[in-house]
């Protein structure tokens, strides 16, 4: 993602990626400009069509002739969700930048809840994520199903990253500009979300949550497929801890060699070994199997260290492209 917009150029920028949603467009359309009527600072709003299927996007161009706040960014072909950020955040010019769900699963008074933990003085937050799963947070009309798998899935993701997010999936969150200036992203679909969370923890910034109320959309269809973003989710975890994975498969694998190595000791100690069965075969593969495991999630461990150093690295091109930029425009 490259950062073409001119910086600082109004407050806030509210970003929210749309695909099929041509039946929540004006109540999310007259719930944003509701809340945001009393914000005193300039402020925009930016709609990414997806590729929809629907007239999602006659509806939102419409709109967006009588709203001058509103912007109205599209492309042919579905593409993710991730693209649809991508394009919405490369497009923002806000000082502060929030990004929702279209169909206002979080109510809109959570913006400038974002907003106001993002210009705390105190907290000094450079990212501001909503979560309805930490204290204070709730969820009303999601099925059960959903929110136990939404809730396991995000339990298990707390060990991904070196601080706990109890909501590292959600959609809904608030970022500094100068967040978005540094972070190099390129995934598509939903697990962008895990992508900003994994390299903004790389480059060091200051990530908060604040609780959140979650209902169900009232509206439209939800996009949720359980399989592809779990299968995603799982290859982020191996990607993210490769030493807690492996280093827990080949303890696990040594643990039974040495197991079957004691047991061998103990059967030869009371002259009960049997040659025709084949133990010490099967001990010394598990023990090959458990060092080989160790050495991979070391190694595995360094690539991940290598590949942090170069998010640093990205960082800084970032900031003397940008810098570059910046002084062309003055």
């Amino acid at each position: 993602m490259t950062t073409n917009a001119i910086p600082g150029s109004c407050e806030l920028s509210i970003v929210a990626p749309m695909y099929n949603e041509a039946d929540n467009i004006a109540d999310t359309v007259q719930a944003l400009v509701a809340v945001m009527a009393d914000f005193a600072k300039p402020w925009e709003i930016i709609f990414v069509n997806d590729g929809s299927a629907d007239n999602t996007l006659e509806a939102a161009l419409g709109w967006e002739k009588q709203i001058p706040q509103l912007t109205v960014l599209s492309y042919p072909v579905n593409c993710g969700r991730g693209r649809a950020l991508r394009t919405g955040l490369n497009a923002a010019r806000g000082r502060y930048v929030v990004t929702i769900d279209f169909d206002l699963s979080y109510s809109p008074d959570h913006i400038l809840r974002l907003y106001q933990a993002l210009t705390d003085s105190e907290k000094e937050s450079d990212i501001v994520l909503g979560s309805a799963y930490m204290p204070g947070g709730t969820v009303e009309g999601v099925s059960a199903s959903r929110l136990v798998i939404s809730r396991l899935g995000n339990k298990i993701l707390e060990r991904s990253f070196p601080q706990v997010f109890k909501t590292s999936t959600c959609v809904l969150r608030g970022y500094r500009r100068h967040v978005l200036h540094a972070l190099e992203l390129c995934s598509d679909g939903k697990e962008i979300h895990l992508e900003i969370l994994s390299k903004a923890c790389a480059l060091g910034f200051r990530i908060t949550e604040i609780p959140a109320h979650l209902r169900n959309r009232k509206k439209g269809k939800s996009k949720f497929r359980f399989r592809r973003t779990s299968i995603s989710h799982l290859v982020f975890l191996v990607f993210e801890k490769p030493i807690m994975i492996f280093g827990l498969a080949g303890m696990a694998f040594s643990a039974a060699g040495g197991i079957i190595g004691i047991y061998v000791v103990w059967l030869r100690f009371f002259g009960a070994l049997n040659p025709n069965r084949p133990l010490i075969p099967l001990m010394t593969i598990l023990l090959v199997m458990g060092s080989q495991l160790f050495c991979f999630a070391f190694i595995a461990a360094q690539n991940q260290y290598l590949r942090n150093e170069v998010y640093k690295l990205q960082k800084q091109v970032r900031i003397m492209h940008r810098n570059g930029i910046d002084g062309e425009l003055e």
